[in-house]
């Protein structure tokens, strides 16, 4: 406690009590109702201290939490990866934004319920809410940087706290609460919150757009492809699509109307072909690197996707393979070291049956090659990444030697990142590229080398990468999460 709150009252919210749920419609109902009362009280106090000053007391509010308790070792369906507990005891979990997270918070209490028998419990927990998170949604607020008021805003308000702000859960840390409940899904409120506004930070769309399958790629070519696809699209309401988003958070809902350039695009600028149950396609231009890659599926993640594809260029690394080829991903060789700390280098990164499929199914029906024939244009096997981009300039013998010992074909500088992430935080993933180079064979990536071939096979991939998400779309998705990525103590929620 600093010298502030030994001298000043701390004010709350009145919160009513804790409430048990059998209905998950009406538990979210009181999730929206705890959250709206936190982030108002914090909102309205906010906006009267930058204009009154210092007051003589300190505000805060908490984040609503779920909290499940059961005592029976439940009998659940033994093929299902989500939507229980593993053993007896006391889970919660906090939550934020529920308003967004609706359908998922549904989904998720109502699996819980069905499979346990039980009520859920829903109240304020004891986590405090950051004043930065709780305005966010309010575009006419902005939290000044620290200096630029009187006093010092974190004597007044809770800010950004590292130690409820982790991958603790994940990662398979060990996380609990405070109170000693365990997990009820893999990421805390504040957590969440801070990817939220990451992502609003590095794609300038808001979080509200991303859809529930997601499109990486380190090529503008594909962004173009990916908004001509998207206007098409919109022109038959066949379809299904409802409108398409491009940084700015400018949306088209007729696929003849402009799309406005921002005069200073974002580090990954996204894209949204949306449909009204999130069930649409978000494409994310990440750039080069490992870094990059990292730092998107840290905050989409949060999203809890239904898959991510990376869809982009590599280098071939066989003879065999021509400019414009493509490579499906079975296994990755991880030298991009951003997850080293948080996934050691020895966690094998299997292939999804699932994902393999749909890619393989979608290469066969755009290309109109099949069997044996697809071999002709495809491979299949180890996708190698690394950190540097310009690897070829040192001594090549070492990282040869272990290209060929891995029997790698392409080599890139995102794939395993996004895979390795993907196995991480439970998101279905897969890989699909294509080759734009052949450094070892002396097809250097320069200007004016690209074949009729290549310039053929790049205007396909990005549908491929979209027909492979349109036929995961309607899989089941008890199929789609399925139990290879979830460890021995896993959470109840996806």
């Amino acid at each position: 406690m600093n010298e502030f709150e030994q001298h000043y009252p701390i004010i709350s919210p009145k919160t009513p009590a804790p409430e048990y749920f059998t209905d998950p419609v009406a538990a979210v109902r009181r999730l929206i109702a705890l959250y709206e009362e936190a982030t108002n009280f914090l909102s309205e106090h906010f906006a009267e201290v930058v204009k009154s000053g210092l007051p003589k007391a300190r505000y805060r509010a908490f984040y609503p939490e779920i909290r499940l308790t059961t005592t029976s070792y439940a009998s659940t369906d033994s093929r299902l990866s989500f939507g229980h507990v593993a053993q007896p005891g006391t889970y919660a979990t906090t939550v934020t934004r529920p308003k967004l997270f609706a359908a998922y918070l549904e989904q998720q209490i109502g699996l819980l319920i069905q499979n346990h028998g039980v009520p859920v419990q829903i109240g304020a927990s004891e986590t405090p809410m950051p004043v930065h998170f709780a305005v966010a949604s309010d575009p006419a607020v902005t939290v000044p940087q620290d200096g630029a008021l009187e006093f010092t805003l974190r004597d007044v308000f809770d800010v950004p706290d590292l130690s409820t702000t982790h991958d603790d859960i994940v990662n398979g840390y060990g996380f609990t609460y405070p109170d000693g409940a365990h997990p009820l899904a893999p990421f805390t409120a504040q957590r969440v919150d801070y990817s939220l506004a990451r992502l609003a930070h590095y794609t300038a769309t808001a979080p509200d757009h991303f859809q529930n399958h997601v499109i990486f790629t380190n090529y503008q070519f594909y962004v173009d492809e990916f908004e001509a696809y998207a206007r098409a699209a919109l022109i038959d309401p066949k379809n299904g699509y409802s409108a398409f988003v491009g940084p700015g958070n400018h949306i088209l809902t007729k696929g003849d109307e402009a799309l406005p350039q921002l005069p200073k695009m974002p580090q990954m600028p996204s894209y949204h072909l949306k449909r009204p149950d999130g069930q649409g396609i978000t494409l994310v231009n990440i750039g080069v690197g490992p870094s990059n890659a990292k730092t998107a599926t840290d905050h989409i993640a949060v999203l809890r996707p239904h898959a991510w594809l990376m869809v982009g260029h590599c280098a071939g690394l066989r003879n065999s393979q021509r400019l414009g080829d493509f490579v499906l991903a079975h296994a990755y060789l991880r030298e991009d070291h951003v997850l080293d700390d948080d996934l050691p280098i020895w966690v094998p990164i299997p292939a999804l049956a699932e994902i393999q499929i749909a890619l393989e199914r979608a290469v066969a029906d755009v290309t109109a090659l099949d069997g044996f024939e697809l071999k002709r244009i495809m491979r299949t096997g180890t996708v190698a990444t690394i950190d540097n981009r310009n690897w070829e300039l040192r001594d090549q013998s070492g990282p040869v030697q272990r290209l060929s010992q891995s029997r790698a074909i392409a080599l890139d500088m995102e794939s395993a990142t996004i895979a390795a992430n993907g196995f991480r935080f439970r998101v279905p993933y897969g890989t699909l590229l294509c080759v734009s180079d052949k450094p070892l064979h002396g097809e250097l990536k320069l200007p004016g080398m690209a074949s009729d071939f290549y310039k053929t096979q790049v205007a396909r991939h990005l549908m491929i990468g979209i027909r492979a998400l349109e036929s995961l779309r309607d899989m089941p998705l008890e199929r789609i999460h399925s139990r290879k990525l979830r460890s021995f103590e896993e959470t109840a929620f996806l």
